[in-house]
């Protein structure tokens, strides 16, 4: 029931699974497999695959981190959406993208969830997106050291909250891998 009646359309949203991103995160073999198969059942289903590519100063763009996890290749008819802020909807073509494609509705996975995943979802949410967050397809680095919860934690707290999300003709909500589907 996304604000963009005229966008009926489920796209798939990857952020930031790049090899220095998710070389320490939580279960990370786990979530690149489980968002292995939801790029497999988007394609399958005609569904937008929407990639999104960090860069900053700490993770410098064209660099080895920067790079994709190479489980997880991108076609070449699937848009890039460069970013180098947490949202990615700020300062990048994203909203441009998904208007062209007719989508109302993100089914958004990657990383960090406590940070640039929490920015997009939100980011969406308050665009008049839909946005179903995939529970287990998310992840974070450890930060507890820096007096952060730990990982586990964060990412059972983000799919706890997403769920009670709610706004005038949106929907927010968690799903597993195994129950996504991209049928409009």
């Amino acid at each position: 029931m996304t604000t963009f009646s005229e966008r009926p359309r489920t796209a798939l949203m990857v952020i930031d699974v790049q090899k220095g991103v998710v070389a320490g995160a939580h279960q990370r073999d786990t979530v690149v497999a489980n968002i292995a198969a939801l790029v497999d059942t988007a394609r399958a289903q005609g569904a937008p695959v929407v990639w999104v590519q960090h860069s900053d100063e700490g993770l410098e763009k064209g660099s080895e981190d920067w790079e994709y996890v190479p489980e997880l290749p991108r076609r070449e008819s699937e848009p890039l959406v460069h970013k180098t802020y947490g949202d990615s909807f700020e300062g990048t073509d994203l909203e441009e993208v998904l208007a062209g494609a007719g989508v109302g509705h993100l089914v958004v996975t990657g990383a960090q969830t406590d940070a640039c995943i929490r920015s997009t979802i939100h980011g969406a949410f308050v665009r008049g997106y839909d946005v179903t967050l995939v529970g287990d397809a998310h992840t974070t680095e450890d930060l507890s050291q820096w007096g952060a919860p730990p990982p586990e934690q964060v990412i059972a707290h983000t799919n706890l909250y997403w769920q009670e999300q709610s706004a005038p003709a949106r929907k927010a909500g968690v799903v597993e891998t195994k129950d996504v589907t991209f049928s409009d």
